[in-house]
C-alpha cells in the first residue's frame, strides 16, 4: 500500500530495493500516469547571466565564484522572443527563462512581464526562474500568464548549509508558497552529486513529495563541476564525491514512484551521460529533457544527439495536449 504521505523510512526503503525491482516498479508507476514513450522537450535560456549575490557553491554565476564569468545585463525582449521562436521550431513546447538574481528588482518587472506575455502568445508554455519573489511579484507574473516558476530546493534541509549560506531553506519554501498562491505551477527539484549522502537524497525527495502539493515539474540535475566554484573544485579534486550512475537512476526511480503525476526532468549534466544511462533514466520514469546546446552557462547534449537517441529508443516528443492534460490533472 502506498504511504500517504511518504515517510522518510518508506522512501529509504525504496532506495534499498534491488535495482531492477525498483526500476520495474517505477516504470509501472510511470505507465499508469503518463503516455508511454513520450518525453517533454523544453528549452532554457539565460536572460540575465552572472553577478548573482548568492553564494551557491555549485554556480559559476555567483559573484563569490572565481569562474571568470562576466555579468551581463537583462536581455532585450526581442532577443528573447527570437530564441523562443527558434525553440518552438526545434520542437520545444516549454520555454524557460532564467536570470541570475537573488530576487528581481522592480525596474525589471515590466520587461519580465512582457516576455512572459509575448512568449506565451507564441503558443509556448512559459517558465521563469528569477530567485526569490514577493507576493506582489508572484501575483503579477501569474496575471501575465506565467505557467511555471522554477525555484529549486537544491538538496536536503540537512545538507543545505553546506551548499549555500546567503539564503535559507525556509526562504526557498516561502517563495514556493507565494508561487502557489499566485496560481502558478511549481517547478522544483535539485542537484545530485554535490557530495551528499543517500540519506540526504532521501530527505531531499521527502521534502518535495510532502509539500502541500508536490511540484508539477521536478528537475533532477547532475552537478557539472565548474572550476572556480566551491563544489566544482571539490569534485575535480575528489572525483569519488560524484554520484554513481546507478545511484542517480535510483533517485530518478524513487522520484517517479513518490511523485507519480509530476514531470521528472533530466536537466544539467546530461551532456556527460551515455545513451545507456539516459535510457535507464527514461525507463525509471524520467519524461522531460532540456533541448539545445546550452543550459544557462553549461553545455547540453544538443538537438542532433537527442534526435538520434530518441530514434534509437523509439521515443517521441510529448505533444502540447498531453502536457496540458498533465498540468490540469496535477
Amino acid at each position: 500500500m502506498t504511504p500517504d504521505p511518504w515517510t522518510r523510512d518508506a522512501i529509504a526503503g525504496l532506495f534499498d530495493l534491488p535495482f531492477l525491482d525498483l526500476v520495474a516498479r517505477a516504470h509501472a508507476v510511470h505507465g499508469a500516469n503518463h503516455r508511454a514513450g513520450e518525453v517533454q522537450l523544453s528549452t532554457l535560456l539565460s536572460i540575465k547571466t552572472g553577478g548573482c549575490a548568492e553564494d551557491c557553491g555549485y554556480c559559476s554565476q555567483s559573484a563569490h565564484a572565481k569562474s571568470g564569468l562576466k555579468a551581463d545585463k537583462l536581455m532585450e525582449r526581442e532577443a528573447v522572443l527570437a530564441a523562443a521562436r527558434a525553440a518552438k521550431q526545434g520542437g520545444s513546447h516549454r520555454f524557460c527563462m532564467g536570470a541570475a538574481w537573488r530576487e528581481p528588482k522592480e525596474r525589471d518587472m515590466p520587461a519580465l512581464l512582457g516576455m512572459v506575455a509575448e512568449v506565451k502568445a507564441l503558443g509556448l508554455e512559459t517558465c521563469m526562474t528569477l530567485g526569490m519573489l514577493t507576493d506582489d511579484q508572484a501575483d503579477r507574473l501569474g496575471a501575465a500568464g506565467l505557467d511555471y516558476y522554477n525555484h529549486n530546493i537544491d538538496t536536503s534541509p540537512e545538507n543545505y548549509g553546506n551548499v549555500i549560506t546567503t539564503r535559507s531553506f525556509q526562504e526557498r519554501l516561502d517563495t514556493l508558497d507565494r508561487v502557489r498562491a499566485a496560481g502558478i505551477n511549481v517547478c522544483c527539484g535539485g542537484i545530485l552529486g554535490m557530495g551528499e549522502t543517500r540519506a540526504d537524497r532521501v530527505s531531499f525527495l521527502h521534502a518535495l513529495a510532502t509539500m502541500a502539493e508536490p511540484p508539477e515539474s521536478v528537475p533532477l540535475n547532475a552537478l557539472v563541476p565548474i572550476r572556480g566554484t566551491v563544489l566544482g573544485d571539490l569534485l575535480h579534486d575528489v572525483p569519488s564525491a560524484r554520484i554513481d550512475d546507478i545511484e542517480f537512476v535510483r533517485t530518478v526511480a524513487v522520484a517517479r514512484i513518490i511523485m507519480p503525476r509530476s514531470i521528472v526532468r533530466l536537466s544539467a549534466g546530461r551532456e556527460s551521460m551515455s545513451d545507456t544511462m539516459q535510457a535507464l533514466c527514461f525507463t525509471a520514469g524520467a519524461n522531460s529533457i532540456f533541448t539545445g546546446d546550452r543550459l544557462l552557462t553549461t553545455g547540453n547534449a544538443g538537438g542532433d544527439r537527442d534526435a538520434a537517441l530518441f530514434a534509437k529508443l523509439g521515443l517521441r516528443p510529448m505533444d502540447t495536449a498531453s502536457a496540458h492534460t498533465l498540468t490540469e490533472m496535477a
